[in-house]
């Protein structure tokens, strides 16, 4: 999978068969908040969203960010996926 980094739009973007998946973020103070999961009407594929939420996570370990979620689904990512809760800031407890 292929995520880009959409700098002006402030998302990272993936092509799935239905159509553009993305996930809107914001940056501050080396922290990133990913704000909301933007999806085609038809789209079914957790597993997709879940492995470009992985891939973010990657990048976040490169570059040494912190990572606030803020949407549901990505709060629940984290819950599954515990071995990315060191990428959480100070004070978050999910």
């Amino acid at each position: 999978m292929e995520i880009k980094d959409n700098a002006f739009a402030r998302q990272f973007e993936t092509s799935s068969a239905t159509g553009l998946v993305s996930i809107e973020y914001s940056f501050q103070e080396k922290k990133i908040f990913l704000t909301k999961i933007n999806t085609p009407d038809s789209f079914q594929d957790d597993e997709l969203v879940s492995d470009m939420l992985k891939k973010i996570m990657e990048l976040s370990i490169e570059k040494k960010f912190k990572v606030v979620p803020i949407h549901p689904k990505i709060v629940v990512f984290f819950k599954k996926n515990p071995v990315y809760k060191e990428l959480l800031p100070p004070g978050i407890r999910l």
